[in-house]
């Protein structure tokens, strides 16, 4: 595979960086009102001053904190380890010893954890500290894209003159953020450094494409460990829950899981309490009893049937999470239920569609013949399906198009398309 690093076409013109250079020498003097400051891009000039106010030296070398012994044990440690390989897939298919660029990956500090890439850009860099182990922090060597990226929490990209300090200004690089699915907190940062290509328009929507690559990934792993890990034991102690989230995707007796501060609770629903918690958390305004009644029952159905089955769940739910027991006038949830259901339509909307589809572990109590639930159900199938079809890429649509009750004329054009790029084969063969 060809390196995706191309020459740049535009390239900065040199009276363009010699008034960069002049602006920062004024800055360096502490001449803020310097006009030529005026001229420097404002993403630029904010971190040359927070890094000038911070009394970063202009000619810094990057600190060590970690022992090699140490360094090691934290990589392999770290969030973003098993990521690597997708980070080279991305950045450095084909040679990268003479891709002209380097990859570096870092913490959420901007400690440097991994450097990679073309071994000459790795030995010049190599000398004003760009290496494993070495803190980026924008508070220790000023503006360069992986601190700055960090500081600003979004991508970055700074070319030659721009960067605070001295040494660094040979180079170019493009920054971006990895944060952790869920909680959206930072876990690391991807820096591509190098001439002017690294900082092209083409690098960074690389950047960006990798470090989104990298979010999805992670949350499918989550999931998947998720699915495959056994119960945790259940607990009758009493603990402030901080989420719940209710099971429903391919199972007929819904798993609710409870996350408190020091524990994690599960319970086991019986099918109609499943039923009732579903359509408590996806009418999230409340429902009175004749409605909640016809969407469990059917229409005409009396709000008496619905009672014992609701003073069952309150007993159920008080024995372990008292906090979800449902209120009345209107029947509802105070404390807010996710649903796996919810993640899904969450992450299409979101355009996450490879995650999206191996997050649909199934229809939505696929048993159950509530109707509200099978209204429910089949808007969650709908709109998987739509979005796929409308907006995924060839690869989403044929492991789509291996689930139970894909569209059936997908899987015939799925079948069509396999036996034409077999066919393609052996004429190539023959």
């Amino acid at each position: 595979m060809s390196s995706p690093w191309s020459s740049p076409r535009d390239v900065p013109p040199e009276a363009s960086r010699l008034l960069i250079e002049r602006a920062h020498e004024e800055l360096l003097a502490g001449n803020l009102e310097d006009q030529r400051l005026q001229h420097v891009r404002p993403l630029v000039r904010d971190s040359w001053l927070r890094s000038w106010k911070q009394r970063v030296e202009a000619e810094a070398s990057a600190e060590f904190e970690l022992a090699h012994d140490e360094l090691e044990a934290y990589r392999r440690a770290h969030p973003l380890a098993p990521m690597m390989d997708l980070v080279r897939g991305l950045l450095l298919p084909g040679s990268a010893e003479d891709s002209g660029v380097i990859v570096a990956v870092g913490d959420h500090t901007g400690r440097l954890l991994w450097v990679e890439g073309d071994r000459r850009v790795q030995l010049l860099t190599g000398d004003m500290g760009f290496v494993a182990g070495a803190d980026w922090a924008e508070g220790t060597v000023g503006t360069a894209a992986p601190g700055t990226a960090i500081e600003l929490d979004q991508s970055v990209q700074i070319h030659g003159a721009e960067h605070y300090n001295r040494l660094v200004q040979p180079w170019s690089c493009t920054a971006a953020p990895v944060h952790d699915p869920e909680t959206r907190r930072i876990l690391g940062v991807i820096d591509v450094t190098g001439g002017s290509e690294a900082a092209t328009p083409q690098a960074r929507m690389l950047v960006d494409a990798t470090a989104r690559a990298i979010e999805s990934e992670l949350l499918v792993a989550r999931l998947r460990a998720r699915s495959e890990a056994p119960s945790p034991p259940r607990t009758r102690r009493p603990a402030v829950t901080t989420s719940a989230q209710l099971h429903v995707l391919g199972r007929d007796r819904a798993r609710l899981e409870l996350i408190a501060e020091h524990s994690e609770r599960v319970i086991e629903l019986s099918a109609r309490h499943a039923e009732i918690l579903l359509l408590l958390a996806v009418h999230r305004h409340g429902l009175s009893a004749a409605e909640l009644s016809e969407l469990v029952y059917g229409e005409g159905a009396s709000a008496d049937t619905l009672r014992p089955e609701l003073v069952r769940l309150r007993k159920a739910l008080e024995r372990d999470a008292p906090e979800l027991v449902p209120q009345s006038r209107p029947y509802r949830l105070t404390t807010r239920v996710e649903t796996d259901a919810h993640s899904v339509l969450s992450l299409l909307g979101r355009g996450a569609y490879r995650v999206a589809l191996s997050a649909y572990h199934g229809p939505v109590l696929p048993d159950s013949v509530a109707p509200g639930v099978e209204e429910y159900r089949e808007s969650v199938r709908a709109a998987l399906r739509e979005a796929l079809l409308a907006e995924a890429s060839v690869d989403v649509l044929l492991d789509y198009a291996e689930i139970p009750r894909a569209p059936r004329i997908l899987r015939c054009c799925v079948c069509a398309w396999r036996c034409c790029r077999r066919a393609r084969r052996s004429v190539r063969r023959w």
